[in-house]
């Protein structure tokens, strides 16, 4: 455990700031998810990282273990739609898994960009660069950051909501309202730690979905959803919650698997951001892959 009293030259600091300033972190951005994992307190009590420093406050910093372990790069083919100095946007194929975890400790998305060496790594090994994530078999667009700069302003335009993320899904059977809010907490399901479900003490999650095409011999739909929080699967649960899941998946919903049964049948084809040096808004398109276009070729009108 370290700590320190604040004194006159960094009154008026924001926290994350002062901890970089201090020697006590890597990088602003490693700092900040110390502070977010409730590592930092201020007094006893946990703030966030944009707190003010006022001077006499006794700030407290339990250090991290130290991961032994270092990510190995391995050249994996992507497929990279634009990049710059700043950053990288991937359209991910279905099948990658963006970092290392339980049952998949290489071959990743992760592991391919510490290959390119072009990513910023704040020392946190497993995701270098990486801002936000999408399933194994959930296809499409991606951004990551390959600067500290990049990576702090991508990170704050994934918590403002400001970054725009949409997807297209094929569902089970058929949605009567034309658009439509799913606006429920989510937390992990306390019967499968695999899977999340609707909690009233989870997190917010909020999805906006519009019908684009209904099956109607099939009892399908193929809908377009926008998110405006991005939690841990959540299109799939929000779906499965109003009694629509996606057809394909493995974890969510009963009999969505009887015409498909190799992932769920989901795309991240939009998204949009502010390049977090120039501030230009830019947009990306990610055609459907074919094994979504063949899926509706299958369910027909």
């Amino acid at each position: 455990m370290k700590s320190f009293v604040v004194t006159k030259d960094i009154e008026g600091k924001r926290l994350d700031e002062a901890l970089l300033s201090l020697g006590l972190v890597p990088s602003r951005s490693k700092g900040q998810g110390y502070i977010k994992d409730g590592l930092v307190t201020i007094d006893g009590k946990v703030r966030k990282a944009h707190f003010l420093l006022e001077e006499g406050m006794k700030v407290e910093f339990e250090e991290p273990e130290v991961e032994e372990a270092r990510l190995s790069g391995q050249d994996i083919p992507l497929d990279i739609v634009y990049e710059d100095e700043d950053i990288l946007v991937i359209d991910k194929p279905k099948g990658l898994v963006v970092h290392p975890g339980n049952g998949n400790p290489d071959g990743t998305l992760a592991n391919a960009l510490v290959y390119l060496n072009k990513v910023y790594d704040d020392g946190s090994s497993l995701r270098p660069g990486i801002v936000h994530r999408i399933d194994k078999d959930t296809s499409g667009l991606l951004c990551v950051a390959k600067t500290e700069r990049a990576f702090l302003s991508l990170s704050k335009q994934l918590a403002d909501h400001s970054m725009s993320r949409k997807y297209c899904a094929l569902v089970l059977g058929n949605i009567l309202e034309d658009e439509g809010k799913i606006d429920a907490p989510l937390g992990r399901d306390k019967k499968n730690p695999m899977r999340y479900a609707v909690d009233l003490k989870g997190k917010e999650a909020v999805t906006f979905f519009t019908v684009e095409r209904r099956f109607k011999s099939k009892e399908a739909t193929l809908i377009r959803c926008r998110l405006l929080t991005g939690r841990t699967h959540q299109i799939r649960v929000h779906m499965d919650y109003i009694g629509h899941p996606i057809l394909g998946d493995p974890l969510y919903g009963k009999g969505n698997r009887k015409l498909f049964d190799d992932g769920q049948l989901l795309h991240a084809y939009e998204l949009t951001l502010t390049h977090p040096v120039t501030g230009k808004t830019m947009i990306f398109e990610s055609p459907l892959p074919k094994r979504m276009l063949d899926a509706i070729e299958i369910l027909g009108d």
